[in-house]
């Protein structure tokens, strides 16, 4: 088992400085920040820009894998991100994680006036962007005239990356994924897979959700002929009914049973001071004390 610790974009440098540096010192393989331009109840309170922010943390770090949870294509467009995430893999040396999404139908679906979409053109779209960055993230070879696409959602003419990634082939996309079209995507170009059982008040009901989950992304790389081994699976651990940092019983259950389900790599929270996710400090440190007999 691998394990990750969220640190959303809120804290002022050099406290949030001081989270980054102790996730690594914790022992944590992963580390990640939300990809949002504000989020829900949080749209009022400080929320700080997400390249910025991993490139900041990549300064501060050497060890810990730093990644998006998650980005979408609500307001980016693959060419500049793509420079953008591979820019801050190079600064990292190599450390960058790259979740994406669909995107929610939220804040930042609106907040550059986008048109409402079905859920079949948001899948759309996703399926564009990811490919894009799948394709734009590898190494362009010289004099080839640049990378091209033209589709429904996205397009570009020439365009020219960082050079050769600091990651071969790529750095890993982790597709967010729970619908049969975007299982089918992720089992096909995704280095990892992502999910969560949703808002879900019944503990039993939660774990039976991830559950399945986890057996409709076998039978996804089943219909690819893909090993599901060769895929990371990705359980975060939290939602707004259950926090998994909450005690420390609360934490090593959640951990024994994703490994149960079959599940590679958990995340939680870093602890907030109020509202969602909130907990308390020392209950990380006694959970990081425990993670090498958790593994």
């Amino acid at each position: 088992m691998r394990f990750g610790i969220v640190i959303l974009p809120q804290a002022d440098w050099p406290e949030a400085a001081r989270r980054w540096r102790a996730a690594e010192d914790y022992g944590f393989d992963h580390a990640w920040t939300y990809d949002h331009l504000a989020w829900r109840g949080l749209a009022g309170e400080r929320w700080h820009a997400t390249v910025p922010t991993l490139t900041a943390a990549a300064t501060v770090t050497s060890r810990i894998r730093l990644g998006t949870f998650v980005a979408s294509p609500n307001f980016r467009h693959p060419v500049p991100f793509a420079k953008d995430v591979a820019t801050v893999d190079q600064v990292s040396g190599g450390r960058v994680l790259l979740g994406l999404g669909s995107g929610g139908i939220g804040f930042d679906a609106y907040v550059l006036g986008q048109p409402e979409l079905t859920p079949r053109q948001r899948f759309a779209r996703f399926a564009e962007f990811a490919e894009a960055l799948d394709m734009l993230l590898r190494f362009e070879q010289p004099g080839s005239g640049g990378i091209s696409f033209e589709g429904e959602w996205f397009t570009a003419s020439g365009a020219r990356m960082v050079g050769e990634p600091s990651q071969h082939p790529r750095m890993p996309l982790h597709l967010a994924a729970i619908g049969p079209k975007a299982l089918a995507l992720a089992s096909r170009i995704g280095d990892g897979w992502v999910t969560t059982a949703g808002v879900v008040d019944d503990d039993a009901a939660w774990w039976r959700t991830a559950g399945e989950s986890i057996e409709r992304l076998y039978d996804a790389c089943a219909a690819v002929g893909r090993d599901p081994v060769t895929i990371s699976r990705t359980l975060s651990l939290d939602s707004e009914a259950m926090y998994s940092l909450a005690t420390v019983g609360a934490f090593e259950d959640a951990v024994g049973r994703a490994a149960e389900l079959g599940y590679t790599d958990v995340v939680s929270h870093w602890p907030r001071d109020h509202g969602l996710y909130a907990g308390d400090e020392s209950v990380l440190d006694e959970v990081a004390s425990r993670l090498p007999a958790l593994r």
